[in-house]
């Protein structure tokens, strides 16, 4: 079982810079692609990157390329989201979620179930 947590979520100016973490315990990422999400108050989870197995493919929703970097350190079993240039429209609550039907490819990512869900962490932006 899969066990997620995330961290680094924050307040931070619009411009800013957050680092974002989904550390894992139970089992090794290795063998998951790994989603990030993310909820704002009165909206629609939305999916905002994701990254294959292999660490081959990555996967941004339109409003967050160029801005937002996925990458994953195997050792530390951790996935991490890096996020420059914030908006405010970035400010939602910032989930990670696996699960072994979860698949990332280079124009989305697709899932039979997404059992596996961290806590959240807050991201705020302020202008």
């Amino acid at each position: 079982q899969v066990h997620l947590v995330e961290s680094g979520g924050g307040l931070v100016q619009v411009g800013g810079s957050l680092r974002l973490s989904c550390a894992a315990s139970g089992t090794s990422l290795d063998y998951y692609s790994i989603g990030w999400f993310r909820q704002a108050p009165g909206k629609q989870r939305e999916g905002v990157s994701c990254i294959s197995i292999s660490n081959s493919t990555t996967y941004y929703v339109d409003s967050v390329k160029g801005r937002f970097t996925i990458f994953r350190d195997n050792g530390q079993n951790t996935v991490y989201l890096q996020m420059d240039s914030l908006k405010p429209e970035d400010t939602a609550i910032y989930y990670c979620a696996t699960d072994i039907t979860f698949l990332c490819g280079s124009k989305g990512y697709t899932a039979t179930r997404l059992d596996a869900w961290g806590q959240g962490t807050q991201v705020t932006v302020s202008s």
